[in-house]
């Protein structure tokens, strides 16, 4: 079981909206998108991109570099499933958006 991070207020993260924020010792993208708030590692396995720069549809963030999409929900790789980033679960407590990394 991992540690909860407070990242932010919840009125801070509008609908639409991606932060990047620190979780102990991972760089984490939170995306608010379609109501639901998602975490997901911030850099893009390819080449080092940092996602929270990329075009969100379809439930999909795309790399701003070369385009791979990665699920919010499970931080696959939308192409090829078996690949993954990390996808981390989140919370709201109080009105504070939290983040549980291990």
């Amino acid at each position: 079981m991992g540690q909860w991070t407070k990242v932010c207020s919840l009125a801070t993260l509008p609908e639409g909206a991606c932060k990047t924020v620190e979780c102990g010792t991972k760089v984490v993208a939170v995306f608010h998108n379609n109501g639901a708030l998602n975490a997901i590692d911030d850099f893009c396995p390819h080449m080092g991109a940092s996602l929270s720069g990329g075009h969100v549809e379809d439930g999909c963030v795309t790399c701003p570099w070369h385009a791979w999409r990665f699920r919010l929900t499970d931080g696959a790789w939308a192409d090829n499933p078996r690949i993954r980033i990390g996808s981390y679960p989140t919370r709201v407590v109080d009105g504070v958006v939290e983040v549980e990394v291990e």
